[in-house]
């Protein structure tokens, strides 16, 4: 039996790749675009239910990891990511679900042995493990993954 554990590359499309109890991992990207007649928190509420819908779906979600961003390219996306991040951590708070924020830096290194790694670097790194992202987002979801995966068999070996 495994850790259930759901990664996730916050922002407008967000990446996520998730390992069940069976070991099996899945993953892909999801677009949280403002809809044309929606209100601006409505994607925010969109987002909260897709990741309600994922816990459904694997019946215990165990742990949740996160791509913690620092620099963002604009202050629109500085703004979406701080509204993706507030709702998923009152997701987790509510549902007594652990999560981590994990920097860039640290998933990169992981994923190619160099931290400052471009973002065709760790989808080669992310390919050349078996997987075919269909973007960038999910490649970074994936990265963080087996990161995490790393992080929890060697802390249950201990």
């Amino acid at each position: 039996m495994h850790t259930t554990i759901l990664a996730l590359d916050l922002g407008t499309t967000t990446g996520w790749a998730l390992r069940d109890r069976t070991g099996r991992i899945t993953s892909g990207s999801q677009s949280f675009k403002p809809q044309r007649f929606e209100g601006g928190g409505m994607r925010y509420l969109r987002f909260g239910r897709w990741i309600s819908e994922i816990q459904t779906s694997v019946s215990e979600l165990q742990f949740l990891y996160f791509e913690e961003v620092r620099r963002h390219v604009s202050t629109d996306a500085a703004h979406a990511y701080g509204g993706f991040l507030a709702t998923l951590t009152a997701w987790c708070e509510h549902h007594g679900i652990p999560y981590q924020g994990v920097p860039v830096g640290t998933i990169k290194k992981h994923a190619t042995g160099k931290g400052n790694a471009r973002k065709d670097a760790v989808m080669a790194a992310v390919r050349a493990r078996g997987y075919l992202p269909t973007d960038d987002n999910e490649a970074d979801a994936l990265a963080l993954l087996h990161w995490a995966i790393q992080q929890h068999d060697a802390a249950q070996e201990d």
